[in-house]
């Protein structure tokens, strides 16, 4: 069963340190942290590509809604024109209609609805894998400067298991700085939720402005 977008957001965002340490000792730290960054690459794409259909789902709607719109301020002249030939039977039916297109416009706002609150979802995944992913390309960066500064100092013979100490030391203090969140503290468990929370944030400011802008068109559709 194919992993749910929602799904492979969460996982690359709440991917530990721990376990980035444990992957880069056993399979050689820049491949492995290489393709973490190939992974939250390809989330990104499909959060985007996902995004792009939601939103054109919403605005197909939007479009049919408008043509009801119109559609139904036509039925409602012809209802009138119809009452005043006497046709009283003519003026039903298209009155009948308007109540049919009403029911499709109800649900093009369904629609509508839905496709807003998906579209939040994505928005905030984006954010966070953005997030995540600028915060691997830092740690990949500090861990390939590491691995050089370890390579030119040198451990000798006579210390064959500092190395691969030095290596694992390496990659956690690269990851400490890349993940380092807000207050300059080092990347734990919680921050995973951290930044889904950040994320969150933008999601509820995007709300707001929403609000706000629809406010002000129904305050303005009241004073006409």
């Amino acid at each position: 069963m194919a992993e749910s977008i929602f799904a492979r957001v969460s996982r690359i965002v709440s991917a530990h340190v721990e376990d980035g340490v444990d992957r880069m000792e056993e399979a050689g730290g820049e491949v492995v942290m290489r393709e973490a960054v190939r992974e939250a690459d390809r989330a990104i794409d499909q959060v985007k590509a996902q995004r792009e259909a939601v939103m054109a789902r919403r605005l197909q709607a939007a479009r049919q809604k408008q043509m009801l719109a119109q559609r139904l301020e036509e039925l409602t002249e012809k209802a009138k024109f119809a009452l005043k030939e006497g046709r009283e039977d003519l003026a039903e039916a298209a009155l009948s209609r308007q109540i049919d297109m009403e029911a499709q416009a109800g649900k093009l706002d369904e629609i509508q609805a839905q496709a807003r609150e998906e579209e939040a979802r994505l928005d905030d995944g984006l954010a966070s894998l953005t997030a995540r992913k600028a915060q691997m390309e830092d740690a990949l960066s500090a861990y390939a400067i590491a691995q050089r500064e370890a390579a030119l100092g040198g451990d000798g013979p006579s210390r064959p298991g500092r190395s691969a100490e030095k290596k694992v030391d390496a990659a956690e203090q690269a990851f400490d700085r890349a993940m380092s969140g807000a207050g300059g503290v080092g990347f734990t468990r919680a921050d995973a939720d951290t930044i889904n929370r950040v994320a969150e944030i933008d999601g509820l400011q995007k709300s707001a402005a929403v609000a706000e802008r629809l406010a002000a068109l129904k305050a303005g559709a009241a004073a006409q």
